[in-house]
């Protein structure tokens, strides 16, 4: 406990003198988040110190070992710096696929070589990855999909498409999931690695109804795959693919889900604390689901360190994750009355209330739908019968 005591001082004192205070401010819009990767350019010079600081202290990916750019701190160390993270509001220094996604499934089936390489890139921000898991005839039903790859001996020749890939357009390789054995619908997936600028790969953005997307197309037109870039094993990829979600799960459960302040105090400052008591009401109901949520997932780590955690667990998180998000931005709507209808204008950044509600839809939708993790939540925690 002592020496917990000893890092919290530590951590506490490293982020006063390192946390630049335009990096302790609320994340106003996308050009504030720091994507990193071969295009990527610092917004301020407080968002690249602020980076940098934190790249060479470890702590992009502080649960990482040293030797593939983390921190290597165990869960208590990474739990406080968390928590001293929060208290001064500090951003995220680097947002990656690489990091919630890739970057477990690495550590779990990678090789050395791979895990030595790509981490370190992941961790530094060198590379910004995407995911290729859905496509069109292959969402929630994700083994029935079509996008092959032909055995030439030291390379595949992939052909294919998937959809839904967050901010394809603006990424350097992706990770993707591609059939290699129609026989056997299961064992006959690889999960590949490539560069996104390999001839034959191309993208296109699909509009929202919020008038923005990070959403892609992708399109594989004879793309060549050097035989060396998967990860786990031929025909295995499947079992990548499901530790991944689990990983992506969380993720998508973590944007927002949990945040109290942000429904709340955006609501009181409008209203000065004069609001409707039904929407008071619910506001407090909000509150409490949201401590609710965070303390479920304190509990969750704590399992994974123990070795007690449920394999579903995940799908628990990205279903109350994904419900409380949506409750929190219908809440930040009718909080700002008619004025959260607006679109354009400068005052409301261009209408980010309604943009960001709508948003919020494809929420339970992306990462595995929520009749799909009710589903998974009913038969392998609760053990209902099936239908």
């Amino acid at each position: 406990m002592a020496d917990l005591d000893a890092f919290r001082s530590e951590t506490r004192a490293w982020l006063e003198a390192n946390c630049p205070a335009e990096m302790r401010e609320p994340v106003r819009d996308e050009d504030d988040v720091y994507w990193g990767g071969r295009k990527a350019t610092f917004k301020s010079a407080a968002q690249k110190s602020w980076f940098e600081a934190c790249v060479a202290k470890g702590y992009t990916v502080p649960a990482w070992p040293k030797a593939y750019g983390g921190a290597g701190l165990d869960a208590a160390e990474a739990k406080i710096l968390r928590e001293e993270m929060s208290r001064i509001g500090a951003r995220p220094p680097l947002s990656s696929f690489g990091i919630w996604m890739l970057g477990p499934a690495l550590l779990k089936f990678g090789t050395e070589e791979q895990k030595v390489k790509y981490l370190n890139e992941i961790a530094r921000g060198e590379i910004r990855w995407c995911q290729g898991y859905s496509e069109p005839g292959a969402g929630s039903d994700l083994v029935s999909m079509q996008t092959f790859g032909d055995d030439q001996g030291d390379h595949w020749v992939v052909n294919g498409q998937k959809i839904w890939t967050s901010y394809a357009d603006a990424a350097d390789w992706i990770f993707c999931l591609v059939r290699t054995d129609k026989t056997n619908k299961y064992q006959g997936i690889t999960f590949m690695l490539f560069d996104m600028e390999t001839p034959g790969v191309s993208t296109k953005p699909i509009l929202l109804i919020s008038g923005n997307s990070p959403f892609c197309e992708t399109f594989f037109d004879d793309v060549k795959v050097p035989k060396d870039q998967f990860v786990g094993e031929i025909n295995r990829g499947w079992d990548v693919a499901k530790y991944l979600l689990g990983h992506e799960r969380e993720m998508i459960s973590g944007a927002g889900g949990g945040d109290r302040n942000s429904a709340i105090g955006a609501a009181m400052l409008r209203h000065s604390g004069t609001l409707d008591p039904i929407l008071r009401a619910e506001l407090a109901m909000f509150d409490v689901d949201a401590l609710a949520y965070n303390c479920m997932g304190e509990r969750f780590l704590d399992e994974i360190k123990v070795g007690k955690a449920h394999p579903a667990q995940p799908n628990m998180m990205k279903y109350a994750g994904t419900e409380l998000n949506k409750r929190r931005h219908e809440l930040m709507m009718a909080a700002g009355g008619s004025r959260s209808l607006e679109w354009d204008s400068e005052e409301t950044g261009g209408g980010k209330p309604s943009r960001n509600w709508l948003r919020t839809k494809a929420n339970s939708i992306e990462g595995g739908t929520s009749e799909v993790m009710l589903n998974v939540i009913s038969k392998r925690i609760l053990d209902l019968p099936g239908a």
